[in-house]
Order: C-alpha cells, then sequence, then structure tokens
C-alpha cells in the first residue's frame, strides 16, 4: 500500500429511536458511538435524535432547533471531540423560514457542518421546507464526506453532484421504509467511484393515523458496488469496517475509460433545461 492512501474505520450505528424521547436517544447514540472504538467515521439515522413520525409542522416546530444553538449541536460536538471521531445524524433544523429536515456533521476539532435535504419523501412535504443549496463535500480526518439525506438516493445527481465536489464517502442519515435504497446503493457507488454509509433506523412508528415500518439493513458499500458490512433488517448494530480512500480517488473503470473525464456535458442540456414537472421530448 503506498503511504499517501488513506485507510480511516467508517461505519453506522442503526438503532430504534423513540419518538419525542430525546434523552433516552442521546444516550443511546452515546453508548452506540462508545462502542465503536477506533471509528473515524460514524454516522447515525436521519431525525435520530427526535423520532420520524410528526402529527403536522407544528409538531416537528416544538421538535426543531437552530443549527449550531440546539441541544443537537451540543451533543453532538462534545462526543465527537471526546471520542475523536467525525459523526453525523439526522436533525430537524427551525429557521425563521420554515423548518428543514437537515443533517449535522461535527469534526474533533469542535466544527460543525449543515445539510438540509434536498428532495422530500412523501408527508414531509407537507412538514419541511425543501432543502435550498447544494449538499456539502467536508474535509473531516475520515476523508472528504459527503452529505445526503435518505430518499435524496433515489436521485443520481444527488450523489454524481457531490462525486463532483470531490467526496470520498457519502454520509447517509436515513429512515427508510421502502426496499430499494440498500440495492440502488451499488449502482450509485459505482457509477460515482464513492463509498456511502447508509445509517438507517430499525422499529416501527404508529402515529399520525399510520403505521409506518423502518427497513433497517443499514450498509457501508464501497465504489466498486460491493457491499463491505451490512446490518438485519431488525437488530440494533454498529457496522465498521476499513476503506481505501485511494479507490475513490482512482475513477477509471479501465485505463481508458473514467467514470467522471468522460461525461458530455455540453450534449446533457435537456436535462438543466427540463422544467421540475414536465418531461424530455
Amino acid at each position: 500500500m503506498r503511504k499517501e492512501e488513506v485507510v480511516p474505520k467508517i461505519g453506522f450505528a442503526q438503532y430504534e429511536v423513540e419518538f419525542g424521547e430525546y434523552d433516552k436517544n442521546t444516550a443511546t447514540i452515546t453508548r452506540l458511538a462508545e462502542s465503536a472504538k477506533g471509528a473515524d467515521l460514524l454516522v447515525f439515522p436521519e431525525l435520530g435524535l427526535t423520532g420520524y413520525e410528526f402529527k403536522d409542522a407544528r409538531e416537528v416546530e416544538r421538535y426543531a432547533e437552530p443549527f449550531g444553538a440546539g441541544p443537537t449541536s451540543e451533543t453532538l460536538k462534545k462526543l465527537a471531540k471526546r471520542l475523536k471521531m467525525t459523526l453525523a445524524i439526522g436533525y430537524p433544523e427551525y429557521t425563521t423560514r420554515g423548518c428543514f429536515n437537515s443533517a449535522m456533521l461535527a469534526t474533533p476539532d469542535g466544527k460543525l457542518h449543515n445539510y438540509r435535504k434536498l428532495h422530500l419523501f412523501s408527508r414531509e412535504k407537507e412538514l419541511f421546507t425543501p432543502g435550498d443549496a447544494e449538499p456539502p463535500v467536508i474535509k473531516t480526518p475520515a476523508g472528504r464526506v459527503g452529505l445526503m439525506i435518505c430518499f435524496d438516493w433515489f436521485f443520481p445527481e444527488t450523489a454524481r453532484i457531490l462525486a463532483l465536489k470531490g467526496a470520498q464517502i457519502i454520509a447517509h442519515p436515513s429512515n427508510l421504509v421502502l426496499n430499494w435504497c440498500q440495492r440502488a446503493m451499488f449502482c450509485r457507488c459505482l457509477e460515482n467511484a464513492v463509498f456511502a454509509v447508509t445509517a438507517n433506523r430499525i422499529g416501527v412508528e404508529t402515529r399520525a393515523g399510520r403505521k409506518l415500518r423502518f427497513t433497517g439493513a443499514s450498509q457501508v458499500v464501497d465504489p466498486k458496488g460491493d457491499t463491505l458490512v451490512k446490518a438485519t433488517e431488525a437488530e440494533e448494530y454498529v457496522g465498521l469496517v476499513d476503506v481505501d480512500l485511494a479507490l475513490a480517488d482512482d475513477k477509471h473503470v479501465t485505463p481508458l475509460d473514467d467514470r467522471l473525464e468522460d461525461r458530455r456535458p455540453e450534449h446533457y442540456g435537456a436535462l438543466a433545461e427540463a422544467q421540475t414537472q414536465g418531461t424530455l421530448a
């Protein structure tokens, strides 16, 4: 292995989130992070301290907090610093322009970074304001980490923009209720030559007139599309694996084919011009 290759230990913490039980959920992520000895990057689920199935937008506001100034920010910063880990988790973000379904990332030096989910799923459209900026890529001790949240996986543009911005790893906090994502991440990772950590939750929430069962099966997938570590659909689990970031920096498919350099964006204009609700003709 070349000296410049970096081999961080990355992974996820999969657990059952108890709706509205902030202190209990905080104790859970603390316990799981402490058990992830040697981890450089640990990803928790979407809305990982509050629960997912809010009754209405007013209830979201009750649990939402400003980025950098709320209990989740303080919890994550202190935990990242104490354990010397980079940590990511989803949370409801309060702003004067509405509440966002967001994810924050904390690095061991005490810095926080934020991302607002671009692609809202199902009832989220009634509860949250859509994200208003490109997903970020953050330089961390674990490598260059991009953020996306749950249903963002369904739109290949999300992972592609992170790859174009230099992400080696995609941290993907999720509350998956469909069974497609875990299979689809093979393609997202292969087509972009990135690692992806999908941190899903387990359990059931029965609120707002419906019952949601979360699909678990959190996983780490590599740039070749191989699943390196995976949880079951129903167990609490911390999955960690050492990864060679040089694999994410090499975008070649063959010596003559490159995933990014061989793109022909001058012929993709219709993608940018198409209306959100329209079709390409």
